[in-house]
């Protein structure tokens, strides 16, 4: 993946340059630019057709992330960040562009990509084990050697006290580690996540976010992950894509330049704050800009001097 960083709009004498980083940090990139190609995106376009004409959710979209590297994707609403990962898991079509895994083209889901919803959408009437099992024996595991596989999964998760446990009888963040294993079980090339994380508490949210990375550092996996959490694309990625509104379109490709391995005391280095500047000025418009474009109408007459 490579950056076009656009000039800062508000610089800040006080906060270094987020296109700064250390030597390891520059190192690290040139390591992970060294990898072969997992998932290529190319020229990526989405089109629905609507009643009042057709409308581009993405346009002209194109990106490479490189073997176990770790991408977050972050924008404002209406970029097209779900469209994105429900056409690279193959659950959608594009209307152009390719997408390809390995060099092979994406034509529908496949076992070389792992899903993670926001949702859990785990099957209420099976257990953490047989959750996990289910996508091994689709895939003609016989029962006993799904089993054992399953249980190494739940194992690094966090879970194997709970293997027997039912959904219900789980947590949020539970659920979302059992749905992480059960996406993890095949062993996918690419695990996508659609804002995973989006339905915790902010509690529970952080102690997701250092499992996750500890699973990835213990696992053979490329991740792609949505979020419209500034933070939590800092705090995961090797690289940060940003979409634009109205159509969905790349505007930047950061790479963070906070150093590995991530840790909580890192969130007010420089260099994170200084990312996430860059990142509110390119998803946050200014408040100033939006108040002077809407006009203010009273709707009645307060009869009060408060003004």
């Amino acid at each position: 993946m490579s950056s076009s960083p656009l000039p800062l709009s508000r610089p800040d004498s006080s906060l270094p340059d987020y296109r700064l980083q250390s030597p390891e940090v520059a190192a690290r990139f040139r390591k992970i630019d060294e990898r072969p190609v997992v998932l290529e995106v190319d020229r990526l376009t989405r089109e629905f057709a609507g009643e009042h004409g057709t409308m581009t959710a993405l346009r002209n979209v194109s990106f490479n992330v490189h073997r176990r590297e770790f991408v977050c994707v972050i924008g404002p609403s209406g970029c097209g960040k779900s469209t994105l990962i429900r056409l690279v898991a193959g659950l959608d079509e594009q209307t152009s562009g390719r997408l390809l895994v390995d060099g092979r083209e994406i034509h529908g889901p496949g076992p070389d990509r792992g899903m993670v919803f926001q949702s859990y959408s785990l099957f209420p009437w099976l257990t953490v084990t047989g959750n996990v099992m289910f996508g091994l024996q689709m895939q003609g595991m016989d029962r006993g050697q799904a089993e054992s596989e399953a249980l190494q999964w739940i194992e690094l998760v966090g879970l194997a006290q709970f293997k027997n446990s039912y959904p219900a009888q789980l947590s949020g963040g539970m659920k979302q580690r059992t749905a992480i294993a059960r996406a993890l079980a095949p062993n996918p090339r690419v695990l996508l996540m659609d804002e995973p994380f989006g339905a915790l508490d902010a509690q529970t949210r952080a102690q997701m976010q250092a499992h996750l990375l500890d699973i990835w550092r213990n696992v053979d996996v490329t991740v792609l992950f949505i979020t419209h959490d500034l933070d939590e694309a800092i705090f995961l990625a090797d690289r940060i894509l940003v979409l634009k509104a109205h159509p969905g379109e790349v505007q930047e490709v950061i790479e963070v330049p906070v150093p590995r391995p991530r840790h909580l005391s890192q969130t007010n280095s420089p260099e994170f704050l200084a990312t996430r500047r860059r990142l509110e000025e390119l998803i946050h418009p200014r408040v100033e800009t939006l108040v002077e474009k809407l006009p203010i109408v009273r709707l009645t007459q307060v009869g009060d001097d408060v003004e």
